[in-house]
């Protein structure tokens, strides 16, 4: 074995030592993303609301934020998803089919001053959130 290979070969072994404390490969190594992820990996995911609730916020800001608690149909799990922007909660009824995706806080946690909250309504029963909201659309009734 030349001295060469043989440190190319220890460097290698330290490389995959140190890669642990590295949090991506971590958790991807651990699959992470597969356990802990309510949609299990995928972009978006179809669910049933449960019930409609405000979530307050955490310091220093003060309010009620409007989130739906929803059932999704491809595991039957529960998830809180926020209802984004002015009156959006006022499309969303008990029992309607919407469509959820991730908020997009840091490292797919909650962003700022939601606790808990992970998740977004994107759809309500297969109609755009926003163009129900601007007033392009009108709701249908399932």
């Amino acid at each position: 074995m030349a001295r060469g290979e043989f440190a190319a070969r220890q460097l290698e072994s330290v490389r995959q030592k140190w890669r642990w404390k590295d949090p991506y490969y971590k958790s991807r190594a651990l699959r992470h993303n597969v356990k802990y992820d309510l949609l299990e990996g995928s972009p978006q995911a179809r669910g049933i609301v449960l019930e409609k609730r405000g979530v307050t916020a955490r310091q220093p800001n003060s309010g009620i934020r409007k989130c739906v608690r929803v059932q999704l149909t491809k595991n039957g799990r529960q998830l809180t998803a926020f209802a984004p922007k002015d009156g959006a909660i006022k499309f969303i009824e008990e029992h309607d089919e919407v469509i959820v995706e991730g908020l997009g806080g840091r490292k797919k946690g909650s962003p700022g001053d939601l606790w808990g909250v992970k998740y977004k309504v994107i759809k309500v029963n297969n109609q755009s959130l926003q163009s129900l909201r601007t007033g392009k659309i009108e709701k249908v009734k399932r």
